[in-house]
């Protein structure tokens, strides 16, 4: 569903916004991520603001995602219907 959506492709084009809403350091020192990565919050919104997609990202130093290397969604709005992912699922294969 977060991948048919395309967020964050249409968050880099500049039809969605982005907005970090948390930003720190892992929790987890067993993070498969380099020394100074943020552990990042993301929403994405329309062109009026309204949330559309959260997802999480691993930010490393040198600005490419950790992890898979893609934002992992955790919550979408489609069609008045909030989506969201239990633990152990992923929207993005939903």
């Amino acid at each position: 569903m977060f991948n048919e959506g395309d967020y964050d492709g249409r968050a880099t084009a500049g039809e969605l916004g982005r907005r970090v809403v948390s930003d720190r350091h892992p929790s987890s020192l067993r993070a498969p991520v380099p020394y100074c990565t943020r552990s990042q919050l993301v929403q994405y919104q329309d062109a009026s603001g309204t949330e559309v997609a959260t997802a999480h990202q691993y930010l490393q130093p040198d600005g490419t995602l950790g992890a898979s290397g893609r934002p992992d969604p955790k919550r979408i709005l489609k069609d008045g219907v909030l989506y969201v992912a239990w633990w152990g699922t992923s929207l993005g294969q939903m």
